[in-house]
């Protein structure tokens, strides 16, 4: 990730950041090009609102577009959507919490994220639900293992120590049946 150059203040002169953190704009790269993200305080808040920081991190990882054109949907219509719009669709509704197909209406409006994903629109439920019947089970399961082991070998070539404490720790009074240092409850 390229980071825009920071302006240095004259002498004297408070910087962007200490006058007032949230009237920072940030560059941020899409699908769509560069775009600026500016903290509005007064505005409500979206589980959408860091998605902007996100595709810039499948832009620059190059996550998203090999992920689209390694998937194994085709069609042979043209009157078919494309690749991008139902795969794109269907990881968005993910994205947002959503858990049945039925869910993508919710999002079917958001022009913003899908131009930032490179994406012409959001598409139906159906569309998507008929997208991914025609995946064979085993190419979609490949498709997604792949690009999946993309994402985390080249961590493992790296030496590590994971250093976990899986010991019960009394957060909020007292937990129902756990004890100190052991908790056989959570076995079962």
């Amino acid at each position: 990730m390229v980071r825009p150059p920071k302006p240095t203040p004259a002498k004297g002169e408070l910087s962007e950041m200490e006058k007032d953190p949230l009237s920072v704009k940030l560059e941020v790269d899409s699908f769509d090009g560069k775009i600026h993200v500016e903290w509005e305080p007064e505005a409500s808040v979206t589980p959408m609102g860091q998605l902007p920081f996100f595709i810039q991190f499948l832009k620059t990882g190059h996550r998203f577009e090999p992920w689209i054109n390694d998937c194994p949907l085709t069609y042979k219509s043209p009157n078919a959507p494309q690749k991008v719009d139902v795969i794109g669709s269907l990881m968005l509704s993910i994205l947002s919490g959503h858990k049945r197909y039925a869910h993508i209406g919710t999002i079917i409006g958001d022009k913003v994220n899908a131009q930032l994903l490179g994406m012409k629109k959001i598409v139906s439920d159906d569309s998507a639900r008929r997208g991914l019947k025609k995946i064979d089970e085993d190419e979609g399961v490949e498709w997604m293992q792949k690009h999946l082991h993309l994402c985390f070998d080249p961590l493992l070539t790296i030496p590590w120590i994971m250093d976990v404490d899986v010991t019960v720790k009394t957060i909020y009074g007292h937990q129902e049946g756990a004890v100190n240092g052991y908790n056989p409850m959570a076995l079962t």
